[in-house]
């Protein structure tokens, strides 16, 4: 018993800090994604014909294409909103980590810039940018934040 308690010690420890710090652990809490709000705002913007406008939104993976690999590379997949409305995804796999385990009907909440197509549109900037001069974006995806 006596050998058994230090394990469980720093197993409650490692637990602990795991939840007390997401951050820490490139973990991100979903539920503070307001994602209603942003699929309308996405909405609206694609109805105006609207471009440069940063939304947050989430969605369900519907496809995954390959990769865009001229210029910087850009991970690529189709979301469906709520509404029906689809939207592509751009990542940028050069600035943030790719999303690996990403697979169709997968949720992933995300923040980024709108821009207007008639497909749909498209989301990009959903990483940091390392001159400082862009809003940082983010996908979420099982409970990680990649940007």
């Amino acid at each position: 018993m006596k050998k058994l308690f230090p394990l469980v010690v720093l197993g409650l420890c490692a637990y602990l800090l795991f939840n007390s710090y997401p951050e820490i652990f490139n973990r991100f809490d979903s539920s503070q994604v307001q994602s209603p709000a942003g699929n309308s705002r996405i909405r609206q913007a694609f109805e105006n014909r609207q471009s440069d406008v940063q939304v947050r939104g989430e969605g369900t993976v519907v496809a995954i294409l390959a990769d865009d690999t001229k210029g910087r590379r850009h991970q690529r997949f189709i979301v469906e909103l709520n509404f029906g409305q689809t939207i592509l995804i751009a990542h940028n796999i050069d600035l943030a980590p790719r999303i690996d385990a990403l697979v169709k009907g997968d949720t992933v909440a995300f923040y980024g810039e709108y821009e207007w197509n008639e497909k749909g549109g498209v989301i990009h900037w959903t990483h940091h940018d390392p001159n400082g001069r862009h809003e940082e974006g983010y996908i979420i995806h099982r409970g990680r934040k990649y940007s």
